[in-house]
């Protein structure tokens, strides 16, 4: 790979970020800071570096492989190579948080304190550094020490309980929702924070647990428990009281159906040729929809005689622009959708010999400072001397002694 330029100027521009994160939460946090413009570092132990760079898949070339995975989630930034369980180590990353905004990490809570570069130590090195800090159970109470992968968090969060079908075992949420939803509330307390600092002078610790963050992103169930008593179970497609709102089979596949106001249940009617059904005395309005056994009985069988001959394609073209009624698409089917593209939501960065690497974009639209997202990821250490010489002011002596010692790569 050739020398990795700054970021274009963007939002966050000024801005930078110490990286010492791992596999998805951090590193999702600070590629989505470094897509919005600012100088992101990714700082890897040489001897342990980040375990998701051996993540399928790979691009390959010959012998030569890149973990796809890896560049998708470490997109655009700067990489250092550096050994933290030496003192002198420890003095290089201190030298770099003297001129950082922000740090982001999702140790164990203790684990910088343990190799002294705790949120203390570095809060009075730099009273203005943002500390953001990802870890399952958060910063305080009685389980900060528990280990914590996403699968710990939709269990312990109550979001596993709660998804897949009545009558049978929990389904996990198929992507690691733990791990994603830590990582926007993170980007939101950065930001946060970062402001306040810009203001006053003053950083702070933005402490976010994955658990934290599951329970925040279980809608009504909090307040349907604390209120009514109700424990909320798997239910499947369908929602707990709007009617009709669920998948449906269709010639070729599912669609999801949602048109449960009246306004738009009589959109239907008319658009499936069966007007009569507006006018019909125990299903012409929305509350009378909503009753489960009315719905089973009445509404939810003319509904799948409006979808079952139809294609996906001829249903969204029928009816997708007047009510929601939208095709369930496979991921190649939403790669290949002209609609992704006009959305810059596949953005491609070019690995050289190693091909073209397709991922997803960044949702964010900016119309004055737009991201920059379609960027290659960084080799282990291979901007150390750059880094070290343009942050923490190192010469190239200097760099050489700390190479030698083996605290660089």
């Amino acid at each position: 790979m050739t020398d990795f330029p700054l970021p274009a100027p963007g939002a966050l521009a000024g801005v930078t970020v110490l990286d010492l994160s791992r596999v998805l939460a951090g590193p999702y946090a600070a590629q989505m800071l470094a897509d919005l413009g600012a100088t992101v570092i990714k700082i890897e132990n040489p001897r342990d570096p980040d375990v998701s760079r051996g993540f399928p898949p790979y691009l390959t070339h010959g012998d030569e492989e890149f973990s796809a995975y890896y560049a998708q989630y470490n997109r655009g930034k700067l990489g250092v190579g550096l050994d933290l369980s030496s003192p002198e180590g420890v003095e290089v990353l201190k030298d770099l948080v003297r001129s950082a905004d922000v740090l982001v990490e999702n140790f164990r809570p203790g684990t910088m304190a343990k190799l002294g570069v705790g949120w203390d130590v570095l809060h009075e090195i730099n009273p203005r550094l943002v500390y953001t800090a990802i870890s399952g159970y958060g910063h305080t109470g009685s389980r900060t020490r528990r280990p914590a992968f996403d699968n710990t968090a939709q269990a312990a969060g109550g979001l596993w309980s709660m998804n897949g079908y009545p009558d049978q075992p929990p389904v996990r949420v198929g992507v690691t929702i733990g791990d994603v939803s830590a990582t926007l509330f993170a980007v939101i307390g950065t930001l946060a924070a970062l402001r306040h600092a810009e203001a006053t002078g003053e950083g702070q610790l933005v402490d976010v647990a994955q658990v934290d963050s599951i329970l925040a992103l279980t809608e009504t169930a909090v307040v349907d428990y604390t209120v009514t008593g109700k424990v909320a179970t798997p239910a499947g497609n369908e929602h707990a009281w709007v009617r009709p709102y669920e998948l449906f089979d269709c010639a070729d596949g599912q669609v999801f159906f949602g048109a449960y106001t009246d306004k738009l249940w009589n959109a239907s009617c008319d658009l499936f040729g069966t007007p009569e059904h507006k006018a019909d005395p125990e299903i012409d309005t929305m509350r009378k929809r909503f009753d489960e056994a009315v719905y089973q009985r009445r509404v939810k069988p003319i509904v799948a005689g409006w979808l079952a001959d139809r294609t996906k394609a001829e249903l969204e073209e029928l009816a997708g622009d007047v009510v929601p009624l939208t095709a369930v698409k496979t991921i190649a089917e939403v790669v290949d959708d002209p609609g992704t593209a006009e959305r810059d939501m596949i953005v491609e960065a070019d690995y050289g010999d190693l091909g073209v690497l397709r991922m997803f974009g960044q949702p964010i639209k900016l119309s004055a400072t737009p991201a920059n997202p379609g960027r290659i990821a960084n080799r282990l250490g291979e901007h150390a001397d750059q880094v070290l010489a343009d942050l923490a002011g190192y010469d190239a002596d200097r760099i050489a002694e700390l190479r030698a010692a083996g605290v660089l790569p």
